[in-house]
């Protein structure tokens, strides 16, 4: 019977520590850093999110700058691209407005996605698509409908262009008229710096190359793309 004991102890060990290994390898995913609240902390958090605002704003495609900002911030390791979670049962309609800015007939069938843009176990954006299927190639309809693929990975090869719409921060790390107010000094400095949920949102439009849209996106940045140890100041 002893070694019927040693191995029902044995397994029960190699369970425990893989439950163990698991719960490990989910917190580190989920770690989130904290960042002290301060002048300079603000003005950090400011500056990087200015960063992102005009690396968007930049660059044709968010999928590939968001690819950058989680290499370049390391907020997955190994380097790993971004992922788009596909968000099953999401409908939003399309408008009159939006369908004037897309080019298209009140008939002309328009797809809907939303996905939510991941690097590392961090949600970077949260993204509502509508396209026009009848723009696109049937490969790429076919990746649409079946993966879980970032839109602007599927549609990369069309070479599309983005226009955007409005760009604007949802979140202000200084207070209204700063500049002005003569000092930095916040009345809780030190303690956690509280971060809202989203932080920055785009709406663009891509267009092919031939000038006709494809597609229409807002997307809402989250507090996660400042998801990495707080820069530490030097003397």
């Amino acid at each position: 019977m002893k070694p019927k004991i040693r191995s029902v102890a044995l397994s029960s060990f190699i369970t425990v520590t893989a439950l163990l290994s698991s719960h490990i390898a989910i917190a580190d995913n989920s770690k989130n850093f904290v960042w002290t609240d301060g002048p300079t902390t603000r003005l950090e958090a400011l500056a990087l999110l200015e960063t992102l605002n005009s690396e968007l704003l930049s660059h044709d495609s968010a999928t590939l700058t968001l690819d950058r900002w989680c290499e370049d911030h390391r907020l997955a390791s190994p380097p790993t691209r971004i992922i788009a979670e596909f968000v099953h049962g999401a409908e939003k309609p399309l408008s009159a407005e939006q369908r004037q800015i897309l080019g298209v007939s009140p008939s002309e069938p328009i797809r809907y996605r939303q996905v939510r843009l991941s690097c590392g176990g961090h949600v970077l954006s949260e993204a509502d698509n509508w396209y026009v299927p009848s723009r696109l190639t049937p490969e790429i309809n076919h990746m649409l409908e079946t993966s879980d693929i970032a839109f602007g990975r599927a549609a990369q090869s069309l070479k599309f262009r983005r226009h955007t719409l409005s760009a604007k921060l949802l979140w202000s790390p200084l207070p209204h008229n700063w500049e002005m107010a003569g000092t930095l000094t916040k009345p809780h400095d030190g303690v956690p710096l509280v971060v809202p949920h989203h932080v920055l949102q785009h709406v663009a439009v891509l267009t092919l190359p031939d000038g006709r849209p494809i597609s229409q996106v807002v997307e809402t940045y989250t507090e996660e793309v400042l998801d990495f140890p707080q820069p530490i100041a030097k003397p």
